[in-house]
């Protein structure tokens, strides 16, 4: 996303994470990633300061994370202000296995993104005949670019994968940029 984004001239890229819910013992016992403390925590009145915004979303059984939702939940203040209306949004995910849920959390996560006034960018099928490849295992669709996690979160993106990613992020980038302009 953020290389696809930041080949857009003039676009600048911020990778953040939401806040952790869960105890480190939970996590431990989940086998839980740690997390990126490159990318750090965003707070809610920091979505207010971008021009667009792809979410992200590990999925839980065919819906975005618990703490994805608990990060939407702290944003009532930014809805009240309409902070956010109008706003570009996409999305994007990883799964633990096929039929994880990719689209249905990109449907119930479209919810949040209605009820806040943004503008939901799907990437479509803008990808072009690499949206249409059968020939392997890949995550992603119209609603945005995916990857299979594996259920105990072992696999790695594939080339195809990245290349949606990539390719959402700069389509993406470019619509923000166009509706900034306006």
């Amino acid at each position: 996303m953020k290389k696809g984004a930041e080949a857009v001239p003039g676009v600048e890229v911020n990778v953040w994470r939401v806040p952790e819910t869960l105890p480190e013992d939970v996590l431990g016992k989940m086998h839980a990633t740690p997390g990126r403390e490159d990318h750090p925590v965003i707070t809610a009145r920091q979505l207010a300061e971008a021009d667009g915004i792809l979410f992200g979303f590990p999925t839980r059984f065919g819906m975005m994370a618990a703490q994805m939702k608990a990060f939407f939940d702290s944003t009532g203040g930014l809805w009240q202000a309409q902070s956010l209306a109008g706003k570009p949004a996409g999305v994007f995910f990883a799964t633990g296995t096929q039929g994880g849920g990719q689209e249905t959390t990109a449907l119930t996560a479209v919810t949040q993104l209605t009820h806040h006034g943004m503008l939901f960018v799907p990437v479509g099928y803008t990808h072009g005949a690499g949206m249409f490849g059968m020939d392997e295992v890949k995550g992603g669709s119209p609603y945005g670019a995916g990857t299979f996690a594996g259920a105990d979160g072992s696999r790695v993106p594939s080339d195809a994968e990245l290349a949606l990613a990539a390719h959402q992020g700069k389509y993406f980038a470019g619509v923000a940029k166009k509706l900034k302009a306006v």
